[in-house]
């Protein structure tokens, strides 16, 4: 594509946080050249390895594992066997319970950080990719033939060629500006507070979801009996709740969520951040494709994110392995996400404004909603099944 010399290789993905890592992994026995870039200073620090903690389905457990990744945590994923849903203000509430549908558990709980450091060592042993880190795409040149990418990094400037680019770099993506890919976005107008605390009762594989006007509030099961706790308040409010301390925030929580893990006795260090839709208006241009946040960021409730961005990742691996890299590789992927990425958008956004709006109809509906699943498991094997990963191909785990 260019006279000056370059690295050539088949696929360049940018991006080396959770879904780009996943990527890199379930392509190691597809026979093409793989290049992982990553502007983290470190393989270890992409900025998705953090202190959040991650839902992951299933069936998203089932393809970590089967990619090397499980028995590389620092400590196991800790089981979903149990969700308790309810709002304040509305009757009735749902318990889920996994051995009602003939599962041992809903999926598992792991630290965001803790996933990442297990994908960086896994991603370290491929003999199919190149890690390039700390390098940064500074330019780049879409053509239906392959990209040429400029990498700015610690040594100088360099050129990599690639035939297909996968953009895995996050809600910001420059790769997707670049590619002259719009986006639509939504401002819930909430901020995610996010912690670790322990209370009387301790986690034992339950998890909580807690809806309210402020917004959601939610408690995970962590290892040692801890929760993982989440908490959205209205915008306006998060400096105010930021500058709680320990006892005050623990109260706080209290306050919101109830008494049904009994007194919250110590909650860890809290993080924060804005609750915004980002939504690519199209998953594909000459010679790339997006993925994971890049792709679309939505709303933590319901906890679908990563689980989709993995999802993404699977349907690339299997046709490329399938199928090779071809000239309508890019268009046959974003085909391919079509209904599984608008069903689960479409729950997650759906539910994060069902569960906000106030008005009598919306009480009325939720509630009983809430009543009929609680009373009636097999009407929520449907939701159960969507929550557990079980959407789009099946096919995902033949290439693994």
């Amino acid at each position: 594509m260019a006279s000056e010399a370059s690295e050539n290789v088949d696929i360049a993905i940018v991006g080396g946080g959770l879904v780009g890592s996943s990527l890199a992994c379930a392509l190691e026995r597809s026979g093409l050249s793989v290049a992982l870039i990553e502007a983290a200073e470190t393989p270890q620090a992409p900025p998705g390895f953090d202190q959040r903690k991650l839902a992951l389905a299933q069936r998203s457990i089932s393809v970590l594992e089967r990619l090397g990744v499980l028995p590389l945590l620092q400590a196991p994923p800790t089981p979903i066997r149990s969700i308790h849903v309810s709002r304040a203000g509305d009757f009735g509430r749902t318990l889920l319970k996994a051995s009602d549908f003939g599962h041992s558990a809903f999926g598992a709980v792991v630290l965001a950080q803790d996933l990442g450091l297990a994908l960086a060592k896994r991603v370290s042993g491929l003999q199919q990719t190149r890690r390039i880190c700390p390098a940064r795409v500074s330019a780049c040149r879409f053509a239906a033939e392959g990209a040429r990418l400029t990498l700015a990094g610690g040594d100088g400037e360099k050129h990599l060629t690639a035939r297909l680019v996968v953009a895995a770099d996050g809600t910001d993506s420059f790769i997707r500006s670049a590619a002259g890919i719009a986006t639509r976005t939504h401002d819930y107008r909430q901020t995610l507070f996010v912690c670790s605390l322990r209370a009387e009762q301790a986690s034992n594989g339950n998890a909580y979801e807690r809806f309210s006007d402020q917004g959601p509030v939610a408690l995970l099961p962590m290892a040692d009996g801890v929760f993982g706790a989440i908490c959205g308040v209205a915008g306006e409010r998060a400096p105010e709740i930021a500058a709680m301390d320990d006892a005050a925030y623990a109260a706080y929580f209290q306050s919101r969520f109830g008494w049904r893990v009994g007194k919250i006795q110590a909650t860890g260090k809290r993080t924060h951040y804005a609750l915004k839709q980002v939504l690519a208006e199209r998953l594909h241009a000459a010679s790339v494709v997006l993925m994971g946040n890049a792709a679309q960021t939505i709303h933590p409730i319901g906890a679908q994110g990563f689980n989709l961005g993995l999802r993404d990742a699977l349907s690339l691996a299997r046709l490329l392995i399938a199928d090779g890299l071809q000239a309508g590789t890019a268009e046959a992927y974003a085909a391919s996400r079509l209904d599984d990425r608008s069903r689960t958008l479409a729950f997650s956004d759906g539910l994060a404004r069902m569960t906000a709006n106030t008005g009598l109809p919306a009480h009325l509906l939720r509630s009983l909603a809430l009543a009929t699943l609680g009373s009636a498991p097999k009407a929520a094997a449907g939701l159960v099944s969507g929550a557990m990963g079980y959407r789009g191909s099946s096919r995902f785990e033949e290439v693994l």
